[in-house]
């Protein structure tokens, strides 16, 4: 997949509901990892990496040692956030 600068980010209710119960230090953490997402998602800052099994079709990110942020490509520049949170998002 050749992926370029993430122009547009979409948010599931799930994800948004999810980050609101979020501690706010961690809110602020997932929106400066999310300016490194749209400038370059693979960034080696963010552990970008491809989930496997049942969500063969997501991918997630870090956020810290604890959160994670799952998402799936719509597009090349158009992605969608599905969940955010520990690893129990992968479940």
């Amino acid at each position: 997949m050749e992926v370029g600068e993430i122009k547009n980010i979409e948010y599931s209710k799930r994800f948004l509901k999810s980050l609101n119960k979020l501690p706010k230090r961690t809110i602020g953490q997932a929106g400066e990892k999310e300016k490194i997402f749209r400038e370059n998602c693979f960034d080696p800052r963010l552990k970008t990496h491809k989930l496997k099994g049942k969500q063969q079709d997501s991918w997630a990110f870090w956020i810290n040692d604890s959160y994670r942020i799952k998402f799936i490509f719509l597009n090349d520049n158009k992605v969608l956030f599905l969940n955010i949170g520990t690893h129990g998002i992968y479940k």
